[in-house]
């Protein structure tokens, strides 16, 4: 995206457009008009002592710059309307655009760089828009308007003010080239600074813990000076267009005076006249500076539409099917067939030839060790992200050509790390479903084990969540999110290590009561707990994204080495260890 496709979209605001360039026009005839009038004071009025005229022209003057004021306030305001509006359109875009990414796409851009583009980026782009609207619209008028009224005055002194126009041209022109490279890398060290903070302020607790502060202030400071090293040196050179057009306004304005001294001691030229003619010099050579000024923060908000447009020309990895399918034959199932899935630029693939199948209602237990797909798997079946090669089936349909509301109705994923938003206990459990009743919202607390906590939280259901969860624990936070995905009540659960931050007494009530409520429910569980195997009706082992087991945990005990060594490592494998083969 360009900056020219920004502002074609001013096209959709025609109205205000039009509002704008009319006050405008009316502040550049009233600007180009007090000359005149300031001429006519001085040689028809005070050469002569005419009071009468004096007074006449003093109050249209008067009436004049009222009526300049009163537009350019109206064009101000009208500008600053205009692009609010266009940039929380483009805030809402960039934010709808960022939510359909997939889970790679959006490790690809990063999380701080689309919050950057979101906010920032956006709002560089908008204060560019207004001030064209409110600043640069009335310069052309001036600019054309104001020599034409110089030549017809005198012509000799008109060459002057042309001569200095491509003069200040070629001053802003070369500011705006040696600016562009370092606004783009001005940019790049905000990315960096906003991941630096989130990172701090999220992981606050780690750096205290392991008195790592005074290093991550370090960091914090390094980025801090390269950014503003950068910032200083993009500063400095568009502080010199301002001063640099006031030093020719000043010059030249010098060079007037001392031509015109002698024009009027020969009587060619009048007091006033010489008035009029600085007073057009000033006013056209001013707005050019102020027009120049403008765009040494054209090059940053150019950068800014590039970065904006980069997440609004991301074609979704995940797109909904053109046509899409609702139903399910066998509802509750789950099938993957020679499934992989390669994370772009990786060295090797994050699953292999993985076909499974899993009946309605049954509970399966999926282990492997670290980074042997295990999560992946899981949002696979969801959805977040599609499969390189193979296919996943939900209910006995491609989830490809399901329609996304039906497989997010049949599907609830509670994923590995918990989150919550702001809000109260209530809103946060009612996204797994918005017609929820408190009473389905306190049954699917009894069965996560929070209805304990939550009675006494100040407001029971109606009690405040922070972002994040940041005022609950991580045993409250997995507890929450476990309770919302039950309010959905779908077809299959998908649980990825969800009670890892439960002690063992609370995860073993949580799962049997899930057991017990969600009987027929499919359950795929990504665990390491020693009770979830015991009980699972089938085990999924994974090493690197392939699949070297599967069967009841009787048969992987009896038969596969893998398995053995992974609940042999368990604190509690001895239940598990202890299964007859």
């Amino acid at each position: 995206m360009r900056i020219g496709t920004i502002l074609r979209r001013l096209g959709d605001h025609w109205g205000g457009t039009s509002v704008v360039m009319a006050s405008h026009l009316v502040q550049a005839a009233a600007a180009l008009w007090l000359p005149l009038l300031t001429a006519r004071l001085v040689d028809d009025g005070l050469a002569f002592g005419d009071r009468g005229r004096i007074a006449v022209t003093g109050a249209v003057m008067l009436g004049v710059a009222v009526v300049q004021a009163l537009a350019a306030a109206v064009a101000v305001r009208t500008a600053t309307t205009i692009a609010e509006a266009i940039g929380r359109d483009l805030r809402e875009e960039v934010f709808v655009a960022a939510q359909r990414l997939s889970i790679a796409q959006v490790a690809r851009f990063g999380t701080s760089s689309l919050t950057v583009r979101t906010i920032n980026d956006v709002q560089q782009v908008q204060q560019l828009l207004q001030m064209l609207l409110a600043v640069a619209v009335p310069v052309p008028m001036i600019c054309v308007g104001g020599i034409v009224l110089a030549a017809f005055r005198d012509v000799q002194f008109t060459v002057i003010l042309l001569a200095a126009i491509p003069a200040l041209m070629l001053l802003t022109t070369g500011v705006l080239r040696a600016m562009r490279p370092l606004t783009s890398v001005v940019q790049g060290r905000i990315d960096d600074i906003d991941r630096l903070f989130d990172e701090q302020i999220t992981g606050v607790r780690v750096v205290r813990a392991f008195g790592a502060e005074s290093h991550e202030e370090q960091r914090l400071q390094r980025s801090g000076a390269e950014l503003a090293g950068v910032a200083l040196r993009a500063g400095r050179l568009s502080t010199l267009v301002l001063p640099a057009g006031s030093l020719l306004v000043n010059l030249l304005s010098a060079v007037t005076v001392w031509l015109g001294a002698g024009r009027i001691a020969q009587g060619s030229l009048g007091i006033g006249e010489l008035i009029a003619f600085i007073s057009y010099l000033a006013l056209v050579l001013s707005s050019i500076t102020t027009l120049s000024f403008l765009f040494t923060t054209l090059p940053r908000a150019e950068v800014c539409a590039v970065r904006i447009g980069e997440v609004l020309a991301e074609r979704p990895d995940v797109v909904a099917p053109a046509r899409p399918r609702t139903a399910q034959p066998t509802p509750g199932s789950v099938e993957t067939r020679a499934l992989r899935f390669d994370y772009p630029g990786a060295a090797r693939p994050v699953l292999v030839d993985v076909t499974l199948t899993i009946r309605p209602g049954e509970q399966v237990a999926v282990i492997g060790a670290t980074g042997s797909g295990k999560s992946t798997l899981l949002h696979l079946v969801a959805r977040l992200a599609d499969s390189t090669s193979g296919a996943v089936l939900v209910g006995g349909s491609d989830v490809r050509q399901l329609d996304p509301t039906v497989l997010s109705r049949a599907v609830a994923l509670v994923p590995q790390r918990p989150m919550l938003f702001s809000g109260t206990v209530a809103t946060n459990l009612r996204q797994g479903r918005t017609g929820a009743t408190d009473a389905d919202l306190w049954e699917a607390l009894d069965v996560a084990q929070a209805r304990e906590f939550v009675e006494r939280l100040p407001g029971g259901l109606r009690a405040e969540v922070g972002p994040g969860g940041a005022n609950l624990s991580g045993g409250q936070r997995q507890r929450l999110a476990i309770a919302r995905a039950l309010v959905r009540r779908p077809d299959i659960y998908l649980l990825d290590d969800v009670t890892s931050a439960l002690d063992q007494t609370t995860a073993t009530a949580v799962e049997r009561a899930l057991a017990l409520a969600h009987a027929n429910a499919t359950r795929i569980v990504v665990t390491q707990r020693a009770e979830v195997i015991r009980h699972a009706d089938r085990v999924v082992v994974l090493d690197a994204g392939r699949v070297v087991g599967l069967g009841t945990p009787a048969e992987l005990l009896a038969g596969n080495a893998i398995y053995r060594d992974i609940v042999a490592a368990e604190p509690s494998h001895d239940d598990v260890m202890d299964i007859p083969a």
